[in-house]
């Protein structure tokens, strides 16, 4: 079967939900306010052009809700960390640590997101809700998201690097913002929140997911990458480089890797060589990241609940033999430190992303710049 248009899925999508659509020129994006807020899709290159976020047409076909998991796709969508643990959300207190018992809390799992203002180029957002952690603390949360578009002259400001000659492109982020709307503080003791943004991308067969991370002994900065959220990972796909990690997405095993803060950068992407795309996803990684609280998500009683990622990749696939997948897909996400907030405080976390197209050397050159990889070591 060809892949999908983004007219084909823009289309698909506004049979079932009320869209808005932000363009500029040939960058198009499609904002989904009845599923939570997401950004469902998006082109570089105007109707006819490739759809680069996963769209799940049979989930949507249903027209189910409340599952364990609405899962719409959508290449931006807003969850809270952690997810396991001592303090995680998507289990009850005293449950096992496995999908049978997995939920995701209602409040970003089901229902839309207010619209508050909107123009040709951006969208804001908002909802209220509460959840409860597996100790039984309960949060009241405000959130507030906004999706802007970015242009090629403010990318090359963002990331640092010009946008070549020849490269076609189309940006976009999300900016996060979380706020405490109940009458008491949180706190460590009880469990604390983060902002988790995760990106819904259709699998590669040929190509990873490339992060980039700072290098330097185990001893003094910790593991350089976590493999082990599903079992242990085989190395064939997952290469531990030096400098960075390449992570096989192609739908057929799940799995997961994560990055510390201590480890982290603040860009990481994925190249597609059918496609000739290069992916990149920027985000706020504050200065002092490492001293940081980060959610910990592992499926398991954890001895450190704050030694969490500040970044993860997870390949879809079977859960057990046999089994389907819950896409398959595969995502790119990103999280904010832990949220210490009293009553009327709030933490912001912004998560850009970025699709390139053109030439091999050109996306080669922004690839150096930006992940410290080569395509050729990806191909």
């Amino acid at each position: 079967m060809a892949q999908a248009t983004y007219a084909d899925d823009l289309a698909f999508c506004q049979k079932h939900a009320q869209l808005i659509e932000l363009t500029n020129g040939a960058a198009r994006v499609v904002v989904a306010p009845d599923w939570q807020g997401r950004v469902m899709t998006s082109s570089l290159a105007g109707a006819d052009g490739a759809s680069f976020g996963w769209v799940h047409r049979a989930f949507i076909d249903a027209g189910q809700t409340g599952t364990a998991f609405d899962n719409y796709g959508g290449e931006d969508r807003f969850w809270l960390g952690p997810e396991a643990g001592q303090f995680g959300l998507w289990f009850a207190p005293g449950e096992p640590f496995d999908l049978d018992h997995w939920t995701t809390p209602d409040g970003f799992n089901t229902g839309a997101f207010a619209v508050d203002a909107q123009d040709a180029a951006s969208v804001a957002l908002s909802r209220r809700f509460s959840v409860t952690n597996a100790g039984g603390t309960s949060f009241d949360c405000s959130v507030w998201r906004t999706i802007e578009l970015i242009g090629a002259d403010r990318a090359s400001t963002l990331l640092g690097v010009d946008v070549p000659d020849g490269v076609s492109m189309v940006g976009f982020a999300s900016i996060n913002q979380l706020g405490n709307a109940g009458e008491k503080p949180w706190t460590r003791e009880a469990g604390l929140l983060s902002v988790w943004i995760l990106g819904q991308f259709k699998p590669l067969a040929n190509g990873k997911v490339i992060v980039p991370f700072v290098a330097g002994d185990e001893a003094t900065l910790g593991t350089k990458v976590t493999t082990d959220y599903f079992g242990e990972l085989p190395p064939e796909r997952c290469h531990v480089g030096e400098y960075c990690v390449l992570f096989t997405v192609d739908g057929q095993h799940r799995s997961k890797i994560g990055i510390s803060p201590a480890r982290a950068k603040d860009v990481l992407g994925s190249y597609d060589p059918d496609g000739k795309v290069l992916t990149i996803v920027q985000f706020s990684l504050p200065a002092g990241a490492a001293e940081l609280p980060y959610v910990n998500s592992l499926w398991e009683q954890q001895d450190e609940p704050f030694a969490g990622d500040a970044v993860n990749s997870y390949n879809d696939g079977p859960p057990e033999p046999g089994a389907a997948p819950l896409g398959p897909f595969y995502e790119i996400e990103t999280s904010s430190p832990a949220a210490e907030l009293a009553p009327g405080e709030s933490i912001t976390h912004t998560h850009r992303t970025f699709h390139f197209a053109g030439k091999r050397d050109a996306l080669d050159a922004l690839s150096r710049a930006l992940l410290g990889a080569s395509l050729a070591d990806i191909v």
